[in-house]
C-alpha cells in the first residue's frame, strides 16, 4: 500500500515538473523552429528575397542667385549745344498759367539752335481770367509787351478757371448763361490787347485731362478761345488730337515728335513730362516758323551767309555775241545730218519702232545670236 501511495506521488511530481518546464521551453524551440518547405522549393530551391532598392532622397534645387549684371548703358546721340542767339533775334512772348509754363519750356528746347528766335517766358501758373483779384491779366500784359517788346505773343489760358466768377459784386456759378457771357468777353479783351498793331497772336487751346468732367469743360472752353482769337485776328493752335487717343479719350503715354512710345502727362493726369512740352510745343512751333519765316531758320542767319557775296556784273560795254535759236525740229542747224564720224546718215532716217509700227519691218538678229535664222551667216559690211 505504501509502495503505491509513493509510485503515485512520484506520478504527480513528474507531472508538475513538466508542466512548468513546458513554458520555459517554448521561447527557445519558437527560436529554433524550422520553416517547412514547399515541393517546389525543394524541387527549384528556395527563392531569394527580392531587395527592395532605397528610395532616392530627393534634393532640393538650391534657389539660383543671379549675379547683376553691369546695367548698360545705351549710347544716346549728343545733344545739340545752344547756339549763341544774335543781337537782333526776334523775341516770342509765352504768357498764361501753367499750361503755358510747360508751353514755353517746350518752346525754349525747340528754338534752343535757332540763332534768330528768343523765347521769353513770362506765366503765373495759378492764374486765370476769372480771379482777376489773384492776378490781373489785362492789367499786366500790356507792360509786358512794352517791356519785351515780341515779334510774336502766344497766350495759354484757361487751365485754373473752372471756379465761380464774381460780375458786379455777385458770385456767378461756372458755366451760367451770366458767367458765360463775362468769360467771352475777358478773352477777347486779352486777345485784343496782345494783337495791338497787328501783332501776331497765337492762342494754344487746352489739351485733355484724366479728370473726364475737367475735359469736358475744356471742350467748351476751347470753342470760346477759337472764336475770341479768329476774331480779333489771331490764330488758334489745336493740341487736343496729340494728348488723345482715337476715341478722344485721355491718354497718359502717347508718341512723341518722333513718333516713338513715351510717357507725355504726370502721375496726376494734369502736368506734362518733358516729352509731353516738347510736344506741346510741337503744335506751336509750325506756326512759329510759318509766321516768322527766315528768322526761325536753324543755323547761322541768312543775312550773315549773303552779306559777303558779291555779285558780278558784267561791263556795260562789254560785246556781246547774239546767234540765232535753232529749231528743235530742223536738225540741219546744228549738225544734225552728220555722224559723230563725220560720215553722212544713211537711210531714210527712221528709226527701227517706226519700221516696225509703219511697215512692220523687223531688223535682222545680230549675227551669231539664236534668232539669227540666215542660212549665210557671214558678217555684213
Amino acid at each position: 500500500m505504501s509502495m503505491t501511495i509513493r509510485i503515485i506521488r512520484l506520478g504527480l511530481a513528474l507531472a508538475v515538473s513538466a508542466s512548468l518546464a513546458a513554458p520555459m521551453a517554448t521561447p527557445a524551440g519558437a527560436q529554433e523552429r524550422v520553416e517547412r518547405r514547399s515541393i517546389l522549393e525543394f524541387l527549384f530551391g528556395k527563392k531569394k528575397p527580392r531587395e527592395v532598392a532605397p528610395e532616392p532622397t530627393i534634393r532640393k534645387p538650391r534657389a539660383a542667385v543671379r549675379k547683376k549684371r553691369p546695367a548698360t548703358t545705351v549710347a544716346k546721340s549728343p545733344e545739340p549745344a545752344p547756339v549763341e542767339k544774335l543781337a537782333d533775334a526776334k523775341i516770342v512772348l509765352v504768357v498764361g498759367d501753367f499750361i503755358a509754363g510747360s508751353l514755353g519750356d517746350g518752346l525754349i528746347e525747340a528754338f534752343k539752335t535757332t540763332p534768330g528766335i528768343i523765347v521769353d517766358k513770362r506765366t503765373n501758373g495759378s492764374s486765370g481770367l476769372v480771379r482777376d483779384d489773384y492776378y490781373d491779366w489785362p492789367a499786366s500784359l500790356p507792360g509786358l509787351i512794352a517791356e519785351t517788346k515780341p515779334a510774336l505773343v502766344v497766350i495759354s489760358l484757361g487751365a485754373n478757371d473752372r471756379q465761380q466768377m464774381t460780375i458786379a459784386g455777385e458770385k456767378e456759378k461756372f458755366r451760367s448763361d451770366a458767367w458765360t457771357k463775362e468769360y467771352e468777353s475777358r478773352v477777347e479783351r486779352i486777345a485784343a490787347i496782345a494783337h495791338q498793331g497787328n501783332k501776331p497772336t497765337l492762342w494754344m487751346g487746352m489739351p485733355a485731362f484724366q479728370s473726364s468732367a475737367l475735359t469736358a469743360d475744356m471742350t467748351t472752353l476751347n470753342g470760346i478761345y477759337r472764336a475770341s482769337a479768329e476774331k480779333t485776328g489771331g490764330t488758334f493752335v489745336d493740341i487736343w488730337d496729340g494728348f488723345v487717343d482715337e476715341a478722344g479719350k485721355f491718354v497718359t503715354s502717347g508718341s512723341d515728335i518722333n513718333g516713338q512710345q513715351v510717357r507725355l502727362r504726370g502721375s496726376d493726369g494734369i502736368n506734362f513730362t518733358p516729352a509731353g512740352k516738347r510736344k506741346l510745343a510741337f503744335y506751336v512751333e509750325k506756326e512759329i516758323r510759318r509766321i516768322l519765316g527766315d528768322a526761325a531758320a536753324d543755323g547761322p542767319s541768312l543775312q550773315n551767309d549773303l552779306k559777303d557775296l558779291v555779285v558780278a556784273t558784267p561791263p556795260v560795254d562789254a560785246e556781246i555775241t547774239k546767234t540765232q535759236p535753232i529749231s528743235l525740229s530742223d536738225p540741219s542747224l546744228d549738225g544734225g545730218t552728220a555722224l559723230l564720224g563725220g560720215a553722212a546718215i544713211k537711210g531714210n532716217g527712221k528709226s527701227l519702232r517706226e519700221k516696225l509700227v509703219d511697215k512692220g519691218e523687223t531688223a535682222d538678229a545680230p549675227l551669231g545670236r539664236v534668232d539669227d535664222f540666215r542660212l549665210n551667216k557671214t558678217a555684213t559690211p
